[in-house]
């Protein structure tokens, strides 16, 4: 089976968020792609195989099975369209999270993702201790979303990973207002056995909505400050969230069972 390691939401090796992308003839036992996965070592695998005119996705990390994850979706379809459908300017996923399309655009691939509907909850204390930072505001969807007062505070938090896996919400995702972009953001998931998503693509279907209301604009331009950074061109559209980036390959590879 071919392998593929792709950077996704970057144009430069080493940036951005690496996902493993494996191609598949067809499906192998679930216990066989956890250990292909934890074999891996990147935060996410991404197993595709093709079903009639579109393809089913899956995703697992070290852990477990997951709903969805946009870095690797990106990457599949990265590795798709350029090294299987050649002609294809959209491809059209089968996911445990629902269908998800990614198409090429002049300046990389456009996906399209289900918008997490966001209700407003009390800051806690729990919630602060967890980042060592001040929270203004707190939002729950499918994961957490706070709200610090600035890039400063993003760049400086201190996480407790233990006190993060304690609150609701399936990830972490704190945010603030840009001075170079839209907004910046960290994304943490130890109840996915990833402490830090490098560059969260299903993160940013809460953190979007919130900062286009918030801003009153469409189209927001997000950076993730993690170790590795990564640029995400969003853009808003009510139960659609469409996330937009580049990626690069680092390398092949033949799995040998």
């Amino acid at each position: 089976m071919k392998s593929y390691l792709v950077d996704a939401f970057t144009d430069v090796i080493f940036k951005g968020n690496p996902a493993a992308v494996v191609i598949m003839d067809h499906w192998l036992p679930d216990e066989i792609l956890q250990k292909i996965a934890i074999e891996n070592g990147v935060a996410e695998t991404a197993f595709t195989v093709k079903e009639g005119s579109s393809y089913k996705l899956r995703w697992f990390t070290h852990t477990c099975e997951i709903e969805l994850c946009g870095h690797a979706t990106l990457a599949t379809a990265f590795v798709l369209m350029n090294y299987y459908e050649f002609e294809a300017d959209v491809i059209t996923f089968q996911t445990l999270g629902g269908e998800v399309k990614v198409a090429k655009t002049i300046d990389g691939y456009e996906l399209e993702f289900p918008s997490f509907e966001l209700n407003q909850v009390e800051v806690t204390k729990a919630m602060e201790d967890s980042i060592s930072a001040p929270i203004q505001e707190a939002y729950l969807g499918r994961d957490l979303l706070c709200v610090v007062d600035s890039p400063k505070v993003i760049a400086s938090l201190q996480p407790d990973f233990d006190k993060i896996a304690s609150l609701d919400g399936v990830l972490l995702n704190v945010t603030a207002r840009g001075k170079n972009y839209d907004c910046v953001s960290r994304t943490f998931t130890p109840k996915h056995g990833v402490l830090e998503d490098q560059v969260c693509g299903s993160g940013h279907c809460h953190i979007v909505p919130y900062w286009s209301n918030k801003l009153s604009k469409k189209n927001i331009v997000a950076f993730q400050a993690s170790q590795r950074t990564g640029v995400l061109y969003g853009r808003y559209e009510g139960s659609k969230t469409y996330l937009a980036g580049k990626a690069v390959l680092y390398s092949t590879s033949e799995i040998s069972l």
